[in-house]
């Protein structure tokens, strides 16, 4: 509000008179009486002049700053930005940017008028008007002036103050309308900007450039010599008067320029990195230099400029040297009286603990932070705490740093219960030496937080125990022990119903543990169960009537009481009936087929990280090792040489990399279908598997903003496009899938078991940049229940010259027979394009080889002489028919060639698995070449009709 002296004396009165009102109806009637005086002053028939309208437009903003209703006084707040002197046209924008609606019909007169300002040559109506817009912009705004703002921005004759008002009102407009102020001529003169004298234009002139790094990195490219630059000069000068902040030079540009240099790499240039570490190390000196001052402001300042400087250093997690400095330097801070040093301290350690470079140094901290864990009243501290003994966490702390996390999840705060629970069966379930030890684990998370174990939780637990024989007496003998304490959680029943029901026979032998109190002790829980474990309870009962034929009677006489027979609940009813009669009527030999032991479970990515990192917004991501490393897979997590243990029990499977889900006809426990009998599993069906990722449990959205748009029904496609593309099927997983003059797109990929992952790479070749790209997955109808795509979305913009990548997953449910599709749409200098491709995703890709010896193989061949079991087809060679070639084809197609199998030498035999989740479909080839004709004969007999044709025809493409 401006000075109220004797130029709006009467502003001045009304102002005392509202502070005066002793009652809201006394305020309300003067109020009334003004906007009365007000209205009838715009409407009379004088002419008001300059200061009048100002002191009017004044008393109504007032107003309507006191919660007031003003709907008129919009015109005279125009009419003042066309005034000439400074304090008018001062509140005409305030009344505009406070009370204006884009949707006025005034907007375009205020645009216009701000045009006018924009084009002055008084610098304080400029800065008037980039106040105004970086307040209330708008698209329509940005495409108005957006071309003015640049243009005062770069100009050498504005003015300082001028030029830091422009670059933060080009920096509303980029974010109203991004994609106008993204040329490459544009960039070259802002990142000059950072050249200037004047650092108020070079800290506002950060702030811009940052953003649009976000947006177009490519052509930003150039501000990182520049930024350096000014670093070091900053860093170094003693020189800085105007720019001293509590005897730390210019703290908030230094801030800026350590966090622009994190959009980008390390130098390449060596002299730039080399200014660059000196000047970082410059900062790490001066951190433990003795306070020029006893201020707080001082010491935030040097903080501040630290902290940017340690996140630009595990940014490059290239200097081994600086890392361990800086490391060190953040364990002093954490004994610090001061909570937010301790916090920041944490949360960059974390991110040091994921570094090769300075793991070792993190470790040293562990004692301080586990005190921190115990002693820290802040609970935010606490959490980084976790957060970074869950980092630092290895094969030979793990034991120590789970068993300090158990036992801080008993005092935990109920906030953050959920997470540290993921967080500690994961970690057991990584660095698990002894598996008894994982159960022993689990079991305890459940005794101690059973309130806040995910499902993901036990599902795995009992997914591991079947994957593991040495484990499985163990783990029902303790879940037995922990069923038997006074009170036990529901989640506890649950795991003990699974695992009982598959392997109490293994603790059977004990009469303490005996088949009828096996049964009396989960029954005696039966009636304090929700409905969803009372159907694994029930589907246990009859697989202990297989286990246990002596104890029937008893389970059947449970089975068939009303309480089941005429429960409220459809399930329950269902299931208690037809286990009743399955039990009376099949043999034992059919119920111990019907009955029989769970599967192993199939390889899928872990639900535990993936709900981890949906529900912790401070995830510590995963270590990645380079290609080519000396690195081994234990436990599903990747280690170098050097860390994995001498001697470690090898698991059947790769256990981290479970799903939590089963194959195609596993059981939906949690809802009301029928239960299969052979299989009470507490798990859910992939149907249900987004809903094991959600991490409150609500149903996912229809369409995730994150994820591409799968359609399903295939679209044209021009196969001649892709004139490499039957590369793909025997020879290789990656490569250049289309390219001409403006893209390049390539593909690598990779699969394992039923799980494919594609990176596609999109690199723009042309000298301008890419506009709304976008990409669209199709797959077949038919091919849709067989295969589940999932993809992420793209940037929308791909700079000259910049490549960006997109990762799509495949799973294969069944056998499909088409590639998917993928159409890709953009815009390259104006002008629309559109192709869909074929991604090399075939079902030969899930396809694994298989040894066998001669005899099995022809018995086998022979078993499968069912006319849809078999696919011949007899096609001419493309290619040199030579031996070595062919067999090499045929081994990159997924087949394992079985070499004296076939008497004739020139004939190839093979056999194969195609992985699918809940079957794997056995396929046998003999190709029989004809070198005179030039011609072959290739036979496929596969256990799964229709797939014998799917392979043949595919083989034949690249032979």
């Amino acid at each position: 509000m401006p000075r109220t002296g004797d130029s709006m004396r009467g502003l001045a009165v009304f102002i005392a008179d509202i502070r005066n009102c002793k009652s809201r109806e006394q305020e309300k009637k003067r109020i009334n009486k003004e906007l009365a005086n007000i209205r009838s002053k715009f409407k009379g028939d004088k002419q008001l002049d300059g200061y009048q309208k100002k002191k009017y437009v004044c008393k109504l903003l007032f107003i309507f700053l006191l919660g007031n209703d003003v709907d008129f006084g919009h015109m005279e707040a125009v009419d003042l930005l066309a005034s000439n002197k400074y304090t008018e046209k001062q509140i005409g924008y305030l009344f505009i940017s406070v009370m204006m609606h884009h949707s006025n019909d005034l907007y375009k007169l205020v645009i216009q008028a701000i045009k006018n300002d924009l084009s002055s040559k008084d610098p304080v109506h400029i800065c008037l008007a980039l106040t105004c817009i970086a307040n209330i912009g708008t698209p329509e705004m940005a495409e108005e002036i957006g071309d003015e703002v640049p243009k005062i921005l770069t100009s050498p004759d504005t003015l300082h103050g001028v030029k830091k008002c422009a670059a933060l009102c080009l920096l509303r407009l980029f974010e109203l309308k991004s994609d106008k102020f993204t040329h490459t001529e544009l960039s070259s003169r802002l990142i000059a900007l950072l050249s200037d004298q004047h650092l108020g234009v070079v800290t506002s002139a950060c702030s811009l450039i940052q953003a649009l790094v976000t947006f177009t990195p490519g052509d930003y490219k150039g501000c990182v010599s520049l930024a350096v630059s000014r670093l070091s000069r900053i860093v170094s000068s003693t020189d800085l008067k105007d720019y001293m902040y509590y005897f730390i030079a210019a703290p908030w540009l230094s801030v800026k320029l350590l966090r622009l240099l994190q959009s980008y790499s390390q130098p390449e240039d060596g002299a730039v990195y080399e200014r660059l570490k000196e000047s970082l190390e410059t900062i790490l000196n001066r951190a433990t230099d003795p306070p020029k001052s006893k201020k707080i402001q001082h010491t935030n300042a040097k903080n501040a400029v630290l902290f940017e400087a340690i996140s630009l250093i595990i940014h490059y997690d290239s200097d081994a040297a600086l890392m361990v400095r800086s490391c060190n330097l953040l364990g002093g801070f954490l004994n610090s009286k001061e909570t937010n040093l301790r916090y920041l301290a944490l949360e960059s350690l974390t991110k040091l603990a994921v570094s090769d470079f300075s793991r070792k140094a993190v470790m040293k901290h562990q004692e301080t932070v586990v005190q921190a864990l115990k002693n820290e009243r802040d609970l935010s501290v606490r959490q980084r705490a976790v957060d970074l003994l869950y980092a630092m966490c290895d094969r030979e702390q793990a034991e120590e740093i789970v068993g300090e996390l158990l036992a801080y999840l008993e005092k935990a705060d109920y906030s953050i219960r959920e997470e540290l629970v993921l967080k500690i069966a994961i970690l057991a379930e990584k660095f698990a030496q002894d598996y008894k030890w994982y159960v022993d684990v689990v079991l305890n998370l459940i005794r101690i937080a059973g309130d806040y174990i995910a499902d993901e939780v036990w599902y795995r637990v009992t997914q591991i125990v079947i994957n593991r024989d040495d484990i499985q007496a163990y783990a029902a003998k303790t879940v037995f022990e922990a069923l038997q304490a006074p009170t036990c959680h529901e989640n506890m029943v649950k795991v003990g119903a699974y695992i009982l029901g598959e392997f109490g026979n293994l603790i059977a032998g004990d009469e303490r543990s005996g088949p009828i109190v096996q049964f009396k002790l989960l029954h005696s829980m039966f009636h304090l169960c929700s409905n969803q474990t009372k159907y694994i309870l029930l589907s246990t009962y009859i697989k202990l009537i297989n286990l246990f034929p002596e104890i029937k009677g008893d389970i059947e006489e449970v089975l068939g009481n009303d309480n089941q027979l005429r429960n409220s609940d459809a399930e329950i009813q269902q299931r208690a009936m037809e286990y009743t009669k399955l039990s009376q009527i099949a043999s034992s030999d059919l119920l111990a087929t019907v009955l029989e032991e769970m599967p192993q479970f199939t390889e899928r990515e872990s639900s535990l990280l993936a709900k981890l990192k949906r529900k912790s917004n401070t995830m510590v991501k995963e270590r990645e090792v380079p290609e080519g490393d000396n690195t081994s897979t234990q436990n599903g997590i990747t280690l170098s040489a050097a860390e994995e243990p001498c001697t470690i029990p090898t698991p059947d499977v790769n256990l981290v990399e479970l799903e939590s889900g089963t194959p195609e006809d596993s059981p939906v426990l949690n809802n009301h279908t029928t239960l299969p009998l052979a299989q009470p599993a507490p798990v859910t069906a992939p149907a249900a598997e987004p809903s094991l990722l959600d991490m409150f449990g609500g149903a996912p959205p229809a369409q995730d903003p994150t994820k591409v748009q799968v359609v399903t029904g295939l679209i044209e496609c021009n196969e001649a496009s892709q004139p490499n593309f039957n590369a793909f099927i025997c020879s290789r997983n990656n490569g250049i899938l289309f390219e001409n003059d403006i893209i390049q797109i390539g593909v690598k990929s990779e699969f394992t078991g039923v799980l494919g992952k594609l990176q596609v790479f999109y690199g723009n070749k042309s000298p301008l940049p890419l506009q709304g790209f976008t990409t669209t997955l199709y797959i077949s109808a038919a091919d849709e229940p067989c295969l589940r795509l999932e993809g992420q979305r793209v940037a929308q913009l791909i700079a000259a010259g910049a490549q960006i990548p997109q990762t799509i997953k495949a799973t294969a449910v069944s056998a499909f027979a088409e590639c998917p599709l993928i159409q890709i749409s953009f815009s390259a200098a104006g002008s629309a394009q559109n192709m869909v491709l074929r991604l090399p995703l075939l079902v030969n890709k899930f396809f694994r080889g298989t040894s066998m010896a001669a005899a099995d193989f022809f018995v086998r061949w022979k078993n499968l002489s069912l006319p849809a079991q078999e696919c011949q087809k007899v096609f001419k060679a493309s290619k040199p028919m030579d031996n070595d070639l062919v067999k090499g084809k045929v081994n990159g197609f997924g087949f394992q060639v079985l070499d004296g199998v076939d008497p004739k030498p020139d004939n190839l035999v093979g056999a194969g698995i195609v992985m699918c989740e809940g079957s794997q479909i056995g396929c046998l080839l003999r190709l029989e070449p004809s070198k005179a004709a030039l011609m072959y004969r290739m036979t496929v007999r596969s256990s799964r009709e229709g797939v014998p044709e799917l392979l043949v025809n595919l083989l034949a493409q690249d032979l």
